[in-house]
């Protein structure tokens, strides 16, 4: 059933372009103003991540999908939808307005989120929940440099 695989990808592909899209112009403000904690990859390194990321979690939620019905199931799809917008919300908190110390916050709940719909996707596909760790490193890796750039700035 690739259909579902191309489906989750590119939903999840397609929320993280607009994001990026939408908020375009605060990430050129940020990228050309904002001072960076070290450790601050190169500009390019960012969208390369995502995109990586963003697949994974495609990838995931089809596999849950495919599963069983179960709750740990539907509560997975469920969470999925809902840190997927947050994560949508933190670029404009971050990038547009450039409310770094809130972005943080946002942050914070999204990492809870993503890591409630990691032990979801993991009771309904283990793979799927295996699948999310590098989505939770980044944002922990994410989280120290939004407090940094609060700090900095």
């Amino acid at each position: 059933m690739r259909a579902a695989y191309l489906f989750w990808v590119i939903f999840a592909e397609a929320v993280g372009g607009l994001s990026g899209f939408l908020t375009r112009g605060g990430m050129k403000i940020y990228a050309d103003s904002a001072v960076k904690p070290l450790l601050t990859p190169p500009a390019i390194a960012f969208p390369v991540a995502w995109t990586i990321l963003y697949a994974l979690m495609g990838i995931s939620a089809a596999r849950v999908y495919k599963a069983s019905a179960s709750p740990d199931r539907t509560k997975g799809l469920r969470m999925f939808m809902l840190q997927l917008a947050v994560n949508f919300a933190w670029c404009f908190v971050f990038f547009t307005f450039r409310e770094y110390m809130w972005a943080f916050v946002v942050l914070v709940t999204l990492l809870l989120l993503v890591v409630m719909m990691t032990l979801y996707f993991w009771r309904a596909d283990r793979l799927s929940g295996y699948l999310q760790i590098p989505y939770i490193l980044w944002l922990l890796f994410a989280g120290y440099l939004n407090l940094g750039v609060w700090y900095l700035n």
